[in-house]
This record gives structure tokens, sequence and C-alpha cells, in this order.
């Protein structure tokens, strides 16, 4: 993509009345653009890293046995009164009317509907077990719409649900999904950061896991036990969990984090309430047993710009970003640099390779800082300088490393990062 032909703009400054930096960088770099309080349209940067962030998390879901479908964001309140949740999860609610005045809500999580749905399609334990996932807007009426694209109005989710026939089916799947999301956030570039949390499972189990991001742009206050690499909400940090856990206070570490992910368990509250059964071996009638998996692609694309950015700007991992390279022409007006530039440029595409091109006729030092801004792993500079000397110099932007390749290595040196 050639960025005099790229659909955004960098800005020197945000929005006076964003204070998240995550939205800040952003917004600057030209990622997303904020339409209203906690709601923000992805232009083609961020598109192309929130595409990037559901690619890892959906091969993931897929390596377990996830099977990916889309369910409406419309949802009829006769549903989910069946499990009491449409006037107990009324703040929440974001809710239209019809013509002939029926209410609807737009869906801020899916265990109603989804559940409803199998109800037609398992009859028997030879139906089970059914991992199920999507990736879909949801709606929620946040009271706290003030941290950027990590708490919005208005988001992708990725949100999975298990169905299996008994609590040692649920739990070897659970714990597969908490390997998956250990794998999804090394391979993102948070991994280091993040860590199982336990928390509180509400009505559902005695606990649930968070995966927790350490930064102090977090909302969530945890103890970490890092030899162990697991941390405790403050929500239930108490003597008795501790003590449960096999773990000393003293051998904790508090800290702030943002919440990344989280699985819990379900039980057959839902199985229950919206009549979800299966006949098992002996034809008895069985609740099926559920858990819940929810990661919002956002939400980690905006933990990676809190936790990854330096004073310059942005710092994607490779994984993720939005080209795998940066090529920047300074040309002085000499057009053997631009025509070299060209000709890597075509070599990069041949190859598979996608590049941001600044071809821009705009000053050298605007460049390099919008290059900082944007974040992309690896800087390739053609100059007047670099022709002389016979190569391309490769700048990396986590590290602000300096090489000379040649032109003619400079796949394999790409390929090879």
């Amino acid at each position: 993509m050639r960025q005099s032909q790229l659909f955004t703009r960098t800005r020197k400054s945000a929005p006076k009345d964003e204070v998240a930096k995550n939205a800040q960088l952003l917004i600057r770099a030209g990622y997303i653009h904020k339409e209203m309080a906690g709601v923000y349209s992805y232009l083609p940067l961020g598109l192309r890293v929130q595409n990037n962030i559901m690619r890892v998390i959906r091969e993931e879901m897929n390596a377990i046995g996830g099977q990916e479908i889309v369910m409406t964001a419309l949802q009829s309140p006769e549903l989910w009164a069946k499990t009491d949740r449409w006037n107990t999860a009324a703040d929440v609610w974001f809710t239209t009317k019809l013509f002939s005045g029926t209410e609807l809500g737009l869906g801020f999580t899916h265990e109603e509907p989804l559940t409803a749905l199998l109800t037609e399609y398992i009859s028997s334990y030879k139906d089970l077990p059914v991992y199920i996932y999507q990736f879909q807007t949801k709606f929620r009426n946040e009271k706290r719409a003030k941290s950027g694209i990590m708490r919005s109005r208005e988001f992708i989710m990725k949100d999975m649900y298990s169905f299996s026939r008994n609590e040692a089916e649920f739990k070897e799947f659970y714990e597969k999904c908490a390997g998956a999301y250990k794998k999804i956030f090394d391979r993102v570039g948070i991994g280091a950061q993040t860590f199982r949390t336990f928390s509180s499972g509400g009505t559902f189990s005695r606990f649930s896991d968070e995966f927790q991001t350490v930064c102090e742009a977090g909302e969530d206050t945890v103890y970490i036990h890092k030899e162990k690499g697991i941390a405790v909400n403050k929500e239930v940090y108490t003597d008795e969990v501790l003590a449960e856990l096999g773990i000393k206070k003293e051998e904790l570490i508090e800290a702030k984090a943002i919440e990344v992910g989280n699985i819990f368990p379900l039980g057959t509250r839902f199985s229950d309430a919206l009549g979800l059964t299966y006949k098992n071996d002996k034809g008895a009638a069985t609740p099926v047993i559920m858990g819940s998996y929810g990661i919002g692609p956002g939400r980690v694309m905006g933990a990676i710009v809190e936790v990854l950015s330096d004073e310059k700007g942005i710092v994607w991992p490779k994984e993720i970003a939005p080209f795998q390279a940066h090529l920047i022409a300074i040309s002085g007006g000499n057009k053997d640099v631009v025509a070299e530039a060209d000709n890597l440029y075509n070599l990069l595409a041949e190859h598979g390779i996608e590049t941001l091109y600044d071809d821009r006729d705009v000053r050298a030092g605007e460049k390099f800082a919008d290059s900082d801004l944007i974040g992309i792993p690896t800087r390739l500079v053609i100059s007047e300088k670099t022709l002389a000397e016979g190569g391309v110099e490769v700048i990396s932007r986590k590290t602000g490393g300096t090489t000379l390749v040649p032109e003619s290595a400079i796949i394999q040196t790409l390929v090879g990062k």
C-alpha cells in the first residue's frame, strides 16, 4: 500500500476529551476515529490490526475444536425472560422497538439464544460435546467509557460456549481453552505480562478465570505469584482463598491490570432454564453442562498499545502489525532513489511481504516521526546514502537497532525476522 493513497492521516494531538493512552495513540496514528464517548470506527490500519488479532484467536479456537457461527444482535425479551436477565441486566441493555411496538434488545452476550438454538440440534449423548464460537458486535450501556477501545459501548467480541455431557468432559475442555488463551496472548505479544487470574465464579462456581495483563492503566487490582504464573483478583483476595490455592500473601505482588479475556463455568443454569437436555446411554434426560469463554479483539488491541508503546508511539508485535514492513524513500528530488524504492516495493510485493510504502512528498523528519507513531515492526529506508553504500537501512521499531542490508538479502532478512 502506497502511503500517499492510504485512507488515513496522522495527527499531532487526540481529541481533548480522550484520556486513555491507547485511544490517543490510535487516533493520532490514524487507526481509529472517535464517533462519541465509547464508540469508535476502525479505519484501514486499525481494521488490519483487529483482523490480525481475530485471525490469531480464530486459529487457536479452531485448534481445540471450535466451530464458528454468527448470531443475530437483535434479541427477543421472551427468551431472556426465561433466565430472568431481561430485567436484571436492564442497566446493560440497549433496547429498541419495532413499528409494531415490540421491544427488542441489542445483544450484549449470547448464552440464551445459543442455548435455545441448540435445543433443536442436541438430543442424544452422541451429539455432544459441542464447542461453538462467534465474532459478533456487542452493545453494552457502559457507565464508564473512558478507557478508549478497552471499554466501549459497541465492540466485537469473540464469545465461545461449550456444551458437555458431564463435569469431567467440561473441565477437560475448560483447561484446553485456558491453554489456547495462553497461546493467543503469547502470539499477540503480551503473554509475558498476562496472568491466569482466579476471580469470583458468581452463582456458577467457586471460581472463574480471568486473564489479566499487568498495566497501570488497568481497572482491576490483582495479586501475582510470579513463580506459579498465576494471580488472584482483589475481589477474592482472602486468607481462605489463598489457603485453598496453596499460596501465601508474602509471595504475592500487587499490580494494576487489564482484563483481556475470561473463561467461566455456567453449569446447568441456562440449559435448565431453556430446556437443553440430552438422553444419556441409558435413555435418561440429562441437562447439558455449559461454559463460556470471551475475548474482545478491540480490548486486546488497546491493551497491547497501553503495554508496548513508547514515548514515540505504538510498537506492534509482528504477528498482528498492519504491515510487515514500512518502506521510506528519502529522495531529496533524486529520481534514482525513487526508482530504487519503487523496485524494492515491487520486489516485496512479489514475495508476499505486505508493505506500507511512504512515497509522500514530505520532509524526512515527518516520515520518520509518522513511522514511529504508526509502529510497524521493521522500517526500510532508501536514500542517497544507502544507494552509495549499496544497501537498504533496516531499522527495528522495538529496539531501534539499525543494519545496512544488501538489497539481494532483504527478502531473506525480512522473512527470517
